[in-house]
């Protein structure tokens, strides 16, 4: 199969059907052979029930009944995934759809020269990347990866980009690894492909479609920071 698609989702019953919808078009109109997965987790509104309504062709629902968290609903889908190349993006398709193909076409044409296991999209990158942010939501993102850079080494542009995408093998060796279920999923993933010697590349993405965000900026940046903490030291302690 040449590319799995993975939109996690929480409560998203008022946006979800228009965005499998214009999914469904967009995959049918650029790839042969495709999945969509819709990774519900633990909504309460009924939105995997209406993605499964619509009926649509190679588009299916996982996930579990209890929420857990957006890293847990990728990390579900990620190791069901059957396509070559797997990538995920938020269900309000804040980068557009255009970007799926972008992506895939990059990583395709990176990938002849030498083995690609990891791309993940960067608004740090584009010139226009975080066009349309409040000066808070900026802030707090920008904040947080020069976190990342001083407390956790991190040495990419931006870590919480909802748009990555993994060679199938990567994806299953490091999710298989994965534990983190919060929004610190981003950086457990991109410290095992480290960890695991994968080539990791990125790509420039623009914001296209702003909402607010379902993140808390005091409480669920403390957490991240403690993710943090964990994520180091299991990632060593399993590498050993």
């Amino acid at each position: 199969m040449q590319i799995s698609l993975i939109i996690p989702m929480y409560n998203e019953r008022g946006i979800i059907a228009d965005t499998a919808l214009r999914l469904s078009q967009y995959m049918s109109e650029h790839f042969d052979s495709y999945e969509i997965l819709f990774s519900d987790d633990g909504s309460t509104d009924g939105c995997g029930d209406a993605v499964r309504e619509l009926a649509l062709p190679c588009v299916y629902v996982t996930g579990y009944p209890k929420n857990q968290g957006k890293g847990c609903a990728i990390r579900t889908a990620m190791l069901e995934a059957r396509g070559d190349f797997v990538l995920f993006t938020d269900a309000d398709l804040a980068y557009g759809t255009d970007v799926i193909g972008q992506i895939y076409t990059f990583y395709q044409r990176e990938n002849e020269s030498k083995p690609v296991q990891m791309v993940t999209g960067s608004r740090t990158l584009h010139q226009d990347g975080y066009s349309g942010y409040s000066v808070i939501r900026k802030l707090m993102s920008k904040v947080y990866i020069r976190v990342l850079c001083v407390v956790g080494g991190f040495r990419l542009s931006d870590s919480q980009c909802g748009c990555k995408g993994f060679s199938r093998d990567a994806a299953r060796n490091i999710f298989s690894r994965c534990q983190v279920n919060g929004f610190a999923f981003d950086f457990e993933a991109i410290l095992w492909a480290e960890c695991l010697g994968y080539r990791i590349l990125e790509f420039p993405v623009q914001v296209v479609n702003h909402r607010d965000s379902k993140v808390h900026i005091f409480r669920d940046s403390i957490r991240m920071l403690l993710d943090l903490r964990r994520i180091r030291k299991s990632v060593r302690k399993q590498s050993l």
